[in-house]
């Protein structure tokens, strides 16, 4: 299952791009995240590619799925390159910023972790199959890792108000103070970068 190799290899480069922002600041690593991402996506097609002719899911099942996958796709995209602003946070990792806390940001700390799971079940919804489980559900244990490393080492040392961030918002799970400091923010546009992983 070479796709697992690329999913894999995608994230290792999203854990060089972080220790490389922190502490290495090479220019040509500032791109890992790109190549990351692109292995990413690269690994999950070539999972389809791999399993559309042995797929025995009828067609309302797929479709469902398939617009829940959509679906968290979309909230994905969203909340990683428009709920934030896109140079700051991608582009200047050398800056010391503060995390991005209203909007989606103020759900929870990793509201990708959460949007990238939703997808990346639903698409197992798609196919269905254990082979297929093994691919989604290993790449949402290597995204959930990346982010507890990220919350434990890479945003307190990249964000100056992480710390107090981390005491005002859940980790990964909103709960209602939550919910209402993100429904309050909506629509207002956040001066600050933000801290999120896929």
């Amino acid at each position: 299952m070479w796709q697992l190799v690329l999913g894999t290899a995608g994230f290792v480069l999203y854990f060089i791009y972080d220790i490389n922002s922190i502490c290495m600041k090479h220019a040509l690593m500032q791109k890992f995240f790109a190549l990351g991402s692109i292995l990413v996506v690269a690994s999950v097609i070539a999972e389809f590619c791999s399993a559309w002719g042995q797929c025995s899911r009828n067609r309302g099942t797929m479709i469902g799925f398939g617009i829940g996958a959509l679906f968290f796709l979309g909230l994905l995209i969203y909340t990683l390159f428009f709920a934030l602003p896109f140079e700051e946070t991608y582009c200047e990792e050398n800056k010391l910023r503060g995390a991005y806390t209203e909007g989606v940001y103020g759900l929870c700390r990793h509201p990708g972790v959460l949007w990238f799971a939703g997808a990346y079940l639903c698409m197992w919804g798609m196919l269905g199959g254990w082979k297929n489980g093994i691919y989604f559900l290993l790449m949402i244990f290597w995204n959930c890792l990346y982010i507890v490393f990220q919350d434990l080492w890479t945003f307190p040392r990249t964000f100056f108000n992480y710390r107090e961030y981390q005491q005002n918002t859940p980790f990964l799970i909103p709960n209602g103070k939550s919910i209402r400091v993100c429904l309050k923010s909506i629509g207002k546009n956040g001066n600050q970068s933000g801290a999120d992983s896929l």
